[in-house]
């Protein structure tokens, strides 16, 4: 008897952003813990909030609409590439790529035209948007700054937290000082 990869449909939570947003980080799909939680970068293990806390010196441990409303209002917006996807758990490697939908980013950076910046949260989010969006939108995103950053998943911890924090820093300061 062989043994089948039972998948399970996930989808992405609506964005978290103001329209005066200048900086978009993209991740692929939230984990099994933040799907659960209904928070972006929910796991413990995550690098996500500590690196936000240090750049825009808060506490990583504040509830989360607060977390939230401090990245808003430094001009960050969250989301994700994918609306929909099948996935068994937590890993990108897990996605079933033929189920694949991807978020209207269309209609995000008409409500959002000061975006600037793009950053990809790992390699997952930064191939699946050059799949999936970006041929559809090249003339949108023209203007638009894009980098895959590296993965903060705990899954990704062959680079430094340290190491990490300073190229997630060097990476989106500059466009939040002009």
């Amino acid at each position: 008897m062989s043994e089948q990869k039972t998948t399970n449909l996930c989808e992405s939570f609506n964005y978290i952003a103001k329209p005066d947003a200048k900086v978009l980080i993209l991740g692929s799909m939230p984990g099994v813990k933040s799907l659960t939680e209904q928070q972006y970068y929910a796991h413990p293990r995550n690098a996500f909030w500590p690196i936000m806390a240090e750049l825009f010196v808060f506490s990583k441990d504040l509830p989360y609409h607060e977390r939230l409303s401090l990245l808003t209002r430094q001009k960050v917006a969250l989301w994700d590439v994918l609306a929909s996807c099948e996935r068994k758990n937590s890993l990108d490697s897990d996605i079933v790529e033929s189920s694949i939908e991807a978020n209207d980013f269309n209609l995000f950076l008409a409500h959002h035209p000061e975006i600037k910046a793009i950053f990809f949260n790992g390699g997952k989010a930064w191939q699946s948007f050059k799949r999936y969006v970006q041929p559809q939108n090249l003339t949108l995103l023209a203007p638009i700054h894009l980098e895959q950053l590296p993965s903060t998943s705990p899954a990704h911890a062959s680079i430094k937290m340290a190491d990490k924090m300073k190229v997630w820093h060097q990476a989106i300061k500059p466009f939040l000082l002009t």
